[in-house]
């Protein structure tokens, strides 16, 4: 017999939705599948709000994916930021499956054409909220390992928070077994040197022939630079479909032109400060990167309030048009005053 495809579809939605008997919370509806789980409108009834329940989507028989999904609400739960979202609840349903609740975001993502509209200066204002929440993890040894547009939400209020920490990674617990930091590590969160996770076209170039064990906090400033390139140019800092073996043989000169070569095409053109920004981040070493996200923000902070940025080493005409720029009234007067001062001794001494 012939089901339509709309059919099997709602067929295997309705069997994929979980049974949430004997919890506190009523079904409401879908609200988006990942890589390994599915998100869920549902009711706390207990409090009579709305929430998120996140719920595992795929077969797991070793029980390795619902470890993961344990560490990253673990990791959640402990990174309290209004860039995080917030962890409400964790747990096991009636068939055995993984779930965790959270806050019900609202908003759009990064990749939304829609949530990329706005001035340079409301650009990076996005991307200092992303950063914010960012260090924290770091503060907390936690790295995300996979920032891109998609990762990141803007609300209707102004509202940035920083999405999908199911990679993430935990400084020193593969060496220590996975005791090390602010959340135990079960052994299918950690990772080796083979291991790859993270999303091409975006993950750092260490992460793509390196393994995800190779990315410590500089592989997030490169997604973050990632990111500004992005809602800048509209274009990934890779290519989605490059293969391995041509990135690890790109040279830091050829990746950094391309970049360059982007950034140049934008229109309205771009400070050269702001590329120096970009191109830094997004160095293909690590060790030419900022070092850590604060310095990525710092500089970030010195471009927004029109100050010298040490991604940028300035000739002395820019400093000078810089200086201009940034005291224009005032040396608008003096030059006034010195016009006015010689006309007045021209017209003295005829």
């Amino acid at each position: 017999m012939w089901i339509p495809d709309s059919a099997l579809h709602h067929l295997r939605l309705v069997t994929d939705e979980p049974d949430l008997t004997g919890t506190r919370y009523r079904m409401l509806g879908p609200l988006g599948r990942g890589g390994m789980g599915a998100v869920y409108r549902v009711e706390d009834v207990e409090l009579g709000r709305e929430v998120a329940l996140k719920v595992l989507a795929i077969p797991d028989p070793a029980g390795d994916i619902a470890g993961r999904m344990i560490a990253e609400a673990r990791i959640l739960a402990r990174l309290e930021h209004p860039a995080i979202v917030p962890i409400h609840d964790v747990g096991r349903l009636a068939d055995g499956r993984v779930f965790y609740v959270m806050k019900r975001v609202r908003g759009l993502r990064l990749d939304d054409p829609d949530a990329r509209a706005g001035s340079v200066p409301d650009v990076l204002r996005i991307v200092r909220r992303v950063s914010d929440g960012v260090a924290l993890a770091h503060a907390h040894g936690i790295v995300h390992r996979d920032l891109k547009p998609q990762n990141v939400m803007v609300g209707a209020f102004g509202e940035v928070l920083v999405l999908d920490w199911g990679v993430a990674r935990v400084l020193g617990a593969e060496e220590s077994g996975g005791t090390s930091g602010p959340v135990a590590m079960p052994a299918a969160q950690r990772t080796g040197a083979g291991d790859r996770l993270g999303t091409p076209g975006w993950m750092a170039p260490e992460q793509l022939h390196g393994g995800a064990h190779a990315a410590d906090a500089r592989a997030d400033v490169y997604g973050i630079g990632g990111i500004l390139f992005y809602l800048l140019t509209g274009a990934p800092p890779g290519e989605p479909d490059e293969p391995a073996r041509d990135h690890a043989a790109a040279t830091p000169e050829s990746h950094e032109a391309r970049i360059r070569t982007v950034l140049a095409r934008r229109r309205p053109p771009l400070p050269r400060r702001l590329r120096a920004i970009v191109v830094r981040a997004l160095a293909l070493e690590p060790a030419l990167r900022y070092p850590s996200v604060d310095a990525l923000t710092a500089d970030i902070d010195r471009f927004l309030v029109g100050e010298p940025v040490t991604a940028h080493r300035e000739n002395m005409a820019e400093r000078a048009a810089a200086f201009v720029s940034k005291y224009r009234t005032a040396v608008a007067l003096v030059l006034t005053y010195i016009i006015l001062r010689v006309l007045f001794i021209l017209l003295r001494n005829p």
